[in-house]
């Protein structure tokens, strides 16, 4: 199997499930309500924040993936949309899996030769470093979601 094949198969199972940790994000956000994910503790961000913080880094590879201009800046990716209803939560959360499994095709064809090929700019590294980083960021914040939905529940009940 190819690396870029390889890569898109661990995203996907991050996302959806089938990874040695067993915990994705589908599975997780999947029975968390909207006090839930609008939940604050302290100084950490919100269930809400994280899903989206996780996210906007996949639709910034997206773009580039697709050959379109990225403008993207580290800051912005914690600026999430008010969401106050089950409704809009719900199709949040469907807007997160449709917009991963677009990006898990342009993954499935890429051609593996541009793996060590610069990623939007030679100051961010390859493709496979930024690919690769993508996976252990939304692994790492999947964790935080995992701990926050636990406290969560403790308070909320």
């Amino acid at each position: 199997m190819s690396t870029t094949k390889l890569l898109a198969k661990h995203f996907n199972e991050v996302y959806f499930g089938g990874n040695w940790t067993c915990s994705n994000l589908k599975e997780t956000l999947e029975d968390i309500t909207i006090d839930e994910a609008n939940f604050k503790i302290a100084d950490f961000n919100t269930i809400l924040c994280l899903s989206y913080h996780i996210h906007y880094f996949v639709v910034v590879q997206t773009t580039f993936l697709k050959g379109l201009k990225v403008k993207a800046s580290d800051k912005l990716s914690f600026n999430h949309p008010e969401i106050n209803d089950e409704i809009e939560w719900q199709l949040y959360k469907n807007k997160l899996w449709k917009e991963a499994e677009e990006f898990i095709q342009l993954l499935d064809q890429l051609e593996d030769d541009v793996i060590l090929e610069d990623f939007i700019d030679p100051q961010y590294g390859n493709y496979f470093r930024n690919i690769n980083g993508l996976i252990e960021h939304s692994h790492y914040h999947l964790g935080q979601i995992n701990l926050i939905k636990k406290l969560a529940r403790i308070q909320l009940s």
